[in-house]
């Protein structure tokens, strides 16, 4: 079978090679095409099983919007890396039955490693450390640490925080950058730590800090679940980014090839950009609020040369 899908791309980029010679056009580069996606079903028992009928676990959240969080009283499971979930399990096997497992950021890795379950469809940061546990697929998100803010409240730049209260989550990387960001540019402002971005919003809306910092994705889905979302919105330069992938066993490189191959594919045919504004530009449950956030330069540099870069190589543009 893997040889069958190697000689239909190989004739696939003939035909498209052949058409632009014709046409007296040098032969674009596809996107990705230094990407290995030859998958060999043959070295892979799991792929086997899960084209086979097998069940595929997918690792959820309930509650981080719009990545990966629950509604209704079914319990559907929702949003932009669940549908990229879904859909890379539906190209990959087609025949496979996906049940869910709610998984918190403590037990992520193990569950995945052991095998417990097969991927990680919430947002996690792509690095080093994490790489030694798990393998990741191609980045499909860039966090972008920004800054939550009234509406009202004329606040636009970092710079202006000068005196000010700010609020931050404990153990964050967005408390790292934030601080860093301070010293950098010789500003002093009170931080207000908080346990989760509810409570740091908390004292958004009670007015005890002017400004909340952390990754735009997540301040977007606190704003979206908030009693007036159009009463707060995102501002503030870009001061730190990191790259976020779905997970999934680094034991079987045969399922990394397949996995990034199905990305590969949703980036070429335009569906990927479709998803981001399904979920961040459109109205999403459970209250049709639109989140109007929209892609990041850095996602649209992702998209446009894919690739699998952790953290310690990402490189924030000046």
């Amino acid at each position: 079978m893997s040889k069958s899908l190697k000689w239909v791309g190989l004739a696939a980029a003939l035909v498209c090679v052949g058409s632009a010679m014709a046409a007296g056009k040098p032969a674009k580069a596809q996107i990705g095409a230094d990407i290995d996606t030859a998958v060999d079903i043959s070295a892979s028992p799991t792929l086997q099983r899960w084209q086979a009928g097998g069940t595929v676990t997918l690792g959820v959240r309930e509650a981080a919007v719009p990545m990966s969080y629950v509604i209704g009283a079914n319990e559907k499971f929702v949003g932009y890396h669940m549908d990229l979930c879904e859909r890379v399990v539906h190209a990959i096997a087609p025949k496979a039955q996906i049940k869910y497992m709610v998984l918190t950021p403590q037990n992520t890795m193990p569950l995945i490693n052991n095998g417990t379950a097969d991927f990680n469809c919430a947002s996690m940061t792509n690095n080093l450390m994490r790489q030694k546990q798990v393998a990741f697929g191609l980045t499909t998100y860039v966090s972008e640490v920004r800054m939550a803010v009234r509406a009202d409240s004329g606040i636009t730049s970092f710079k202006q925080l000068q005196g000010r209260n700010v609020g931050a989550i404990t153990g964050t990387t967005a408390v790292q950058i934030l601080r860093k960001y301070a010293s950098d540019n010789d500003l002093n402002f009170k931080t207000l730590m908080s346990k989760d971005q509810f409570e740091s919003f908390l004292l958004l809306e009670s007015g005890r800090v002017d400004a909340f910092v952390l990754d735009d994705n997540m301040l977007a889905g606190v704003i979206g679940q908030s009693q007036n979302p159009k009463g707060y919105k995102i501002v503030g330069e870009v001061i730190g980014a990191e790259p976020i992938a779905i997970q999934f066993s680094k034991n079987d490189p045969q399922i990394k090839k397949a996995v990034d191959g199905a990305i590969l594919q949703m980036i070429r045919s335009g569906e990927m950009h479709k998803l981001y504004n399904k979920w961040f530009m459109q109205p999403i449950p459970p209250k049709g609020v639109n989140l109007n956030l929209p892609m990041g330069e850095m996602l649209k540099k992702q998209l446009a040369a894919p690739n699998d870069t952790p953290l310690e190589h990402f490189v924030l543009p000046q």
